[in-house]
This record gives structure tokens, sequence and C-alpha cells, in this order.
């Protein structure tokens, strides 16, 4: 049984539109770590500026922690994805985190305690500035030892932006 010239275009063009092969873009473990990292801190993050959107009262505070959430939840969508492309699990092993620069997670009792919190703006801003310097220094990190041209990139967007969101904020504690 002989294949259709069509229906060999049809499969060169499926092949052709297919994702790359985790072979063919370079990964190395800064890059794995990073991520893996980064969604959990990025999972944390969306759950703190969910509250922002949720009971700030500042407008700029409201629509700032609103972009946080949506931005950030389409990162960890995007991360996801690419862990799976490198056929890498979503969590390091065991111990890992700590041999690779044990960035720490927000404590997660401030992030309850800012649940219940009657000066809400003031830790909601404090909390968020800690958490996204956080980012920055883990972004960092990545740029300084990744191996993959899209993460290194998207590494360095993560830095500028966070450091951005950290400016905007300083100055709404300073009000």
């Amino acid at each position: 049984m002989r294949a259709s010239p069509a229906l060999v275009a049809a499969l060169l063009l499926i092949a052709a539109c297919a994702p790359a092969r985790s072979q063919d873009v370079p990964v190395n473990a800064e890059d794995v770590m990073f991520v893996q990292m980064m969604v959990p801190h990025h999972r944390q993050g969306i759950e703190i500026a969910k509250l922002g959107a949720a009971r700030a009262a500042t407008p700029e505070l409201k629509t700032l922690t609103a972009a946080i959430a949506s931005t950030q939840q389409d990162e960890v969508e995007m991360m996801l994805r690419w862990l799976h492309s490198w056929e890498q699990p979503r969590t390091p092993p065991s111990g890992a985190h700590e041999h690779h620069g044990g960035m720490p997670e927000t404590d997660v009792k401030r992030v309850q305690a800012l649940k219940k919190s009657k000066n809400f703006e003031y830790d909601l801003l404090s909390l968020l500035v800690a958490h996204q310097g956080d980012a920055v220094r883990m972004a960092a990190a990545e740029v300084a030892g990744g191996a993959n041209p899209a993460v290194q990139k998207w590494a360095g967007q993560v830095r500028d932006s966070r450091e951005g969101q950290i400016a905007i904020m300083t100055n709404l504690l300073k009000r």
C-alpha cells in the first residue's frame, strides 16, 4: 500500500510544525532548577496578589496586584510547558533546592497573617516587596548561569519587571 503524495506532504507539514525535541535546545541544571523553583514561587505570589486585588482600597495597588496575579498565572503555565518539553519533573528532588542557592519561600505564616491584617495595604506591600525581591535574585542567577536562551531572556524580563514593581510598591509605601 502506497501513501498518496498529499498524505506524505501533510505528514511532513505536521512534523515540521511539531515542537522541537528537548535535545534540540540547550538546557542545563540551572535552567531546570530555576523553573522548578519559580513555579511554586509564582503560585505563592499569585496567592498574595489575589488577596491584594480583592482587599486593597488604593486603586493603583488593586490594579498592580490584579496584573501580578494574571501575569504570573500565564508564566506558571509557560514554565510547566518548558519542564514538560525538557522531560523534567515539576519539582526538584528533595534537598536539591538548598544545593542550588536555597532561595527561601515567603514565610507561609506571613501570608496567613496578611489575610487577617488590620494594616492590610502596608503589610501587603511589605510582603510583596520582599517576595518580588526574591524573584529578582532567582532571575539574576538564571541570567548568570543558565543555558537556554528563551529561559535566560525571560529571566531578564522577570528581573527587570519585578524591580519596576518593587519601585512602584516602595513609592506606595511612602504615601
